[in-house]
């Protein structure tokens, strides 16, 4: 999850120096796979948790490094949105417009 959120920071940063719209369309559709792995890691570690109650604090800590992760792409993905907006005038209103983008 650190590595696809890792890689949108670094793309979109290569996005907005170029004002690549789509590049910038592409980082926002992979927003979807970091919140998947966020999704996952956070039913997992709650399994974990009620399973082994003397592994609440440090799981509760993971779930909180999860979240900040899963921060990182949905920041990457609103500068993607704004690249987009820069590079063509129109806004990404829907994850559906990024087949057309």
């Amino acid at each position: 999850m650190a590595e696809v959120a890792g890689e949108m920071v670094h793309d979109v940063m290569t996005a907005f120096a170029a004002r690549d719209a789509a590049l910038a369309a592409e980082i926002v559709a992979r927003d979807d796979k970091v919140d998947a792995f966020y999704n996952s890691i956070f039913r997992n570690l709650v399994s974990h948790m009620i399973e082994n109650p003397s592994s609440i604090s440090s799981a509760a800590e993971l779930l909180f490094v999860a979240r900040n992760i899963e921060r990182i792409g949905d920041h990457a993905t609103n500068v993607a949105e704004m690249v987009h907006y820069a590079a063509t005038g129109a806004y990404l209103t829907d994850r559906e417009d990024l087949a057309g983008a």
